[in-house]
């Protein structure tokens, strides 16, 4: 066979694939930093300004399954440009939507269509997965937590300094001018991951032809460990009958479809219950977003050292204390601390979720990645309308008590956490033989 020479390493992959995830995840804050000045214009409910600024979690959750699926069969660069490329699209009807509003009324009656560009927006929300598929065959299993945690903590930081900008530019450039700036970010970003992003060795040699089994024994040679199954299907219906699966799903719907919800919903929180201006408020979000983020490089770390299944129960119980406090606080200084805690909790257990998924189904990564991630993300989708509800059922106090959706979720996961660890797979059995083998 003639000398094939591939693209990349490992660590050229990891940012490749970092850089696509922070331009397509920022959709997460694309309504957030707005909700005052919408629910104003639009004269918007709570449940409905909570419905408007969930919709791009709606793709960006949903779409996830299928796409991280793909990763098995294509590597990340095709599904990683197509999901970039719809939130492109979507970006540019916002600002037609924008553009065609009159300055008397500047969005009011258009709401379905806000929604439905949202969701579209959201599309490159759905990148998250397809990039743990790429950056998880690239790394070999011991490297993975660390890898996977700096990807996704460094690609979380989007949506904590879009909150911070958006209300900046909207002071300064409107509305639409922020979008369009925004705009020429995904443009700029999609054509950078087209020139930087790699898929991992597996991948590029089918793409050039060589047989399953060669690529294989080659990609091998290269350091890589993890293979797919087979097709998109395959990943998808092995993944899903794997029990824990499903209990990495609702551990994941805790956390990372809390961080989406409260990336979304904290802007409301902090003008509504505090009477914060938008930028404050921004600052707060951001504060959240950012140490959410950076938690996760953290907890990526522990789980490579304690194992997922011990970093998520610290970083359960760190949720329950934080949401408990923001359900009760009254001062802003115990709220802004409470914020805080729960950062750490969810960026911490987001990591140790997803150091597990190679770990319980390596045959299927992008499969089980998709269902994690797609199913889990969800939860952005779902609980920025249960929180408007409880606030418009229980009047100013309800933006607190919302938070107690938060303690029960992380209850849950607590429960689902000792489950895992008393498992087979879940103690360290599985770290003790690969140090083995390696000594070996």
């Amino acid at each position: 066979m003639p000398l094939i020479r591939l693209n990349g390493t490992p660590k050229q992959g990891l940012a490749g694939a970092t850089l696509g995830f922070f331009v397509g995840f920022a959709a997460v804050a694309l309504f957030g930093p707005m909700a005052k000045k919408l629910q104003t214009d639009m004269g918007l409910s709570p449940v409905a300004l909570g419905f408007a600024v969930a919709a791009p979690m709606l793709s960006g959750s949903l779409l996830r399954i299928p796409f991280s699926a793909w990763v098995d069969t294509s590597g990340g660069r095709k599904p990683f440009l197509m999901l970039l490329s719809l939130s492109t699209v979507g970006m540019g009807g916002l600002l037609l939507f924008l553009r065609s509003a009159t300055a008397a009324e500047p969005v009011r009656g258009g709401y379905p269509l806000l929604l439905a560009l949202g969701v579209l927006c959201g599309c490159g929300i759905a990148t998250f997965s397809v990039g743990i598929g790429q950056v998880s065959y690239w790394f070999p299993q011991a490297e993975q937590g660390f890898a996977l945690g700096t990807y996704a903590g460094l690609g979380n930081l989007a949506p904590g300094i879009f909150s911070f900008l958006l209300p900046i530019a909207l002071a300064d450039w409107g509305l639409g001018g922020t979008y369009w700036a925004w705009l020429i970010f995904l443009c700029l970003g999609t054509l950078a991951y087209a020139l930087l992003g790699r898929d991992a060795p597996y991948f590029q040699l089918r793409h050039r032809g060589v047989s399953d089994r060669d690529a294989r024994r080659i990609a091998r040679d290269h350091g890589q460990q993890l293979f797919p199954s087979g097709s998109v299907r395959d990943g998808l219906v092995l993944a899903a009958g794997r029990w824990r699966t499903w209990a990495l799903v609702s551990l994941y719907l805790a956390t990372f479809g809390g961080f989406l919800a409260l990336t979304a919903w904290l802007p409301v929180y902090w003008s509504s219950y505090f009477h914060f201006t938008p930028p404050i408020a921004g600052i707060l979000t951001a504060l959240f977003a950012i140490t959410a983020s950076l938690a996760r490089v953290v907890g990526g770390f522990c789980a490579d050292r304690l194992n997922g299944e011990r970093t998520a129960l610290m970083a359960l119980g760190t949720l329950v204390i934080g949401s408990l406090l923001m359900s009760y606080s009254a001062s802003f200084h115990l709220s802004a601390g409470a914020e805080l805690l729960m950062a750490l909790g969810m960026g911490v257990n987001n990591a140790a979720v997803f150091k597990m998924v190679p770990k319980y189904v390596p045959e299927a990564v992008g499969g089980a990645s998709g269902w994690v991630g797609g199913l889990g993300a969800a939860g952005g989708f779902v609980l920025p309308p249960l929180m408007g509800f409880i606030a418009e059922l229980r009047g100013s106090t309800g933006y607190a008590r919302c938070f107690l959706l938060f303690t029960v979720l992380a209850l849950i996961g607590l429960g689902l956490a000792f489950v895992l660890k008393a498992s087979p797979f879940g103690d360290s059995n599985i770290e003790i033989e690969e140090k083995k083998a390696q000594v070996a």
